[in-house]
């Protein structure tokens, strides 16, 4: 586990809290040098926690970040974010997507008057009722202690400012809340030398336990687990509220359904800049998520796929134009569903012309596909190139695909399970084909065969991993190859940095 260091303008900064062997001073931490670094602060893996006051461009503590990264150490707030903070339309930026929650919590009562102040400490806040902003504020913009100003113009609530706040002024009961928020923050940091030896490296796996549909279940997840500690590796699950944990893991491992406008795309994105090693990157999430920009990808590559056209929605020619050539039944997709979800089989023109008017207005771009009718997809797992595992997903009774969202529950078909050496040599040369166009990450990518004839639907970002389903042949070693990728890759980064010093 990473070692820390808590940074503060002047010892006497930290008196109202408990005594730390963690703590040193900005002026300590700068004049530090290679010959008289403990061996904490010698370790590139040290998580920093600069608490100082002085975070604006040059001051003591822009530069006790801007060592810290120099160093190879893994500092919050990074300079990425000071940078951010100092600039108002950065920030506005950051935080354009708070509008929809300032908006219910104003209908809820939670504002009141024209003005409100809200102090953020690591996530946290005093005021119950803006829990919820304090901890989008803190994932945006990761800095411990942050103020936060809201406004009222025009019935609208907007954020006016954004700052840093020095530990020095925070009053009796935010003392109380840093010391407690801070605790929560490193208590993965703060543990014992037993059991900081028993593991190499730490792994967060990111989950939502509300999703009705997750990537993987309860068991996979806890396979993961023991497959992971087994290789030396401690892993913990985590939520979208641990956003501003992230530094103190060397991976993560996203085990919820991403998407682009979404906060696990932008805690890959973090996750990435803190030097994690992260599956999936937000490059897999960019590539995958969206079946516009895949259908064009593989078709430029000539990858197999099926055929099709792109409906815009400011084309003014009449659709039977748009879409000569192509017969009926087709099938119809929003760029961005996953589970089946935004994919309609339309029958007829007047069909079609009705589906593409609800649909654009979700989005700029359709697809429009040929429908191939099979009893089954296969789904080919991808691991760092090599094919992990080869199921059969078979479509829902009495329906055309995988998933039937049609009914009040969510009905799906059965599965197998099979050795990759029983699948069709095109099935397999198709899906690591296309995989290459992604990357090295993990992937599912679904196959339709009708006789001779293999074309690949999507590749998935975020491929299921369930107990009892993919690893039906392989069993613990499904999760061991998995987190033994992982390892490979942590230790790499490990390597590179030694190699840099």
């Amino acid at each position: 586990m990473c070692p820390l260091r808590i940074v503060v303008d002047r010892q006497e900064d930290w008196q109202p809290y408990y005594p730390s062997e963690d703590l040193i001073s900005a002026d300590d931490f700068l004049a530090l040098d290679r010959r008289h670094r403990s061996a904490a602060d010698q370790d590139r893996s040290t998580h920093v926690i600069n608490l100082c006051g002085e975070l604006d461009y040059l001051g003591t503590g822009y530069y006790v970040s801007l060592l810290a990264q120099a160093r190879g150490q893994r500092v919050l707030p990074s300079v990425e974010t000071l940078n951010e903070l100092s600039r108002k339309a950065l920030v506005d930026l950051q935080l354009d997507t708070l509008a929809p929650l300032l908006g219910e919590l104003a209908r809820q009562g939670r504002l009141a008057g024209d003005s409100v102040t809200l102090r953020v400490l690591f996530g946290e806040c005093l005021e119950p009722e803006l829990g919820r902003l304090a901890r989008k504020l803190f994932e945006r913009l990761p800095c411990p202690l942050l103020e936060a100003r809201l406004v009222r113009r025009h019935d609208l609530w907007r954020l006016a400012r954004l700052k840093p706040v020095a530990l020095r002024d925070l009053n009796v009961d935010e003392q109380d809340l840093f010391a407690s928020a801070l605790n929560r923050h490193s208590r993965k940091v703060w543990r014992t030398p037993k059991a900081r030896r028993r593991y190499r490296f730490d792994l967060a796996i990111l989950v939502d336990p509300k999703e009705a549909m997750p990537p993987s279940n309860t068991s996979a997840l806890k396979a993961f687990i023991r497959a992971g500690r087994k290789l030396g590796i401690d892993v913990s699950l985590i939520t979208r509220r641990d956003a501003g944990r992230l530094a103190e893991f060397d991976g993560l491992f996203i085990r919820e359904t991403t998407a682009l406008d979404h906060h696990t795309y932008r805690m890959a994105r973090l996750a990435e800049h803190e030097g994690l090693v992260v599956i999936d990157s937000p490059r897999d999430i960019l590539r995958c998520t969206n079946k516009v920009y895949l259908h064009a990808l593989l078709r430029a590559r000539g990858v197999p796929a099926p055929e099709g056209v792109l409906l815009k929605r400011r084309d003014r020619r009449p659709l039977a134009e748009r879409v000569a050539g192509m017969s009926f039944p087709m099938v119809l997709k929003i760029p961005d569903g996953s589970f089946s979800r935004g994919v309609v089989k339309v029958e007829s023109l007047e069909q079609l012309e009705r589906e593409t008017r609800r649909l654009f207005d979700d989005s700029a771009l359709l697809l429009l596909q040929e429908w191939l009718p099979t009893e089954y997809d296969w789904r080919i797992g991808v691991l760092d190139g090599q094919v992990l595992f080869a199921s059969r997903y078979y479509m829902a009774r009495g329906h055309w695909q995988i998933y039937d969202h049609s009914g009040a529950r969510v009905k799906s078909g059965g599965f197998t399970t099979h050795d990759p050496s029983e699948v069709p040599s095109a099935v397999i040369k198709a899906a690591l084909k296309a995989t290459r166009l992604i990357g090295n990450g993990l992937y599912g990518v679904d196959i339709k065969q009708a006789g001779e004839r293999v074309v690949v639907i999507e590749v998935n970002d975020n491929p299921n991993v369930d107990a009892g389903i993919e690893d039906a042949l392989l069993g613990r070693q499904l999760y061991e190859r998995i987190m033994s990728v992982f390892l490979t890759r942590m230790e790499a980064r490990v390597t590179a940095r030694s190699a840099s010093e």
